[in-house]
């Protein structure tokens, strides 16, 4: 670590929401379990559920065993973040990059990346011209 970077203290928040403006969105855990109310997303070959009625944003992923997400996001839970300008954070930042942006459904884009071993989410909510 660089004698200049400074340590987060334990009532100061994360960088990502603190300084670059980040907001949380939800928590995606990996399930087994077959649960209510599961939506099947046929692009990814998984099941998603929670999420609509989670006042925390938590989210159950139950994948298919020939679903092309990676294998972290498969197995490690992740964290989602909306970001304004997802292009911006992937360029700027230089994030390892394990799924490149893409259209989940309408009005939103997303892309994956890897911090420390952890999958995070950044989600772009396309803003409808008026």
């Amino acid at each position: 670590m660089s004698q200049f970077q400074k340590l987060r203290k334990d009532f100061e928040l994360p960088k990502c929401i603190d300084a670059w403006g980040w907001k949380y969105h939800h928590l995606g855990i990996p399930t087994n379990e077959v649960r209510k109310g599961e939506k099947y997303l046929t692009q990814f070959k998984f099941y998603v559920s929670g999420f609509p009625t989670s006042p925390f944003g938590v989210e159950w992923m139950r994948f298919e065993k020939d679903s092309p997400m990676h294998d972290l996001i498969k197995t490690i839970p992740h964290l989602a973040f909306v970001v304004d300008d997802l292009d911006y954070e992937l360029k700027t930042r230089g994030f390892k990059i394990i799924t490149e942006p893409n259209p989940p459904s309408e009005g939103i884009r997303v892309a994956m990346i890897e911090h420390n071993g952890a999958p995070i989410e950044l989600m772009e909510f396309v803003k409808k011209s008026e």
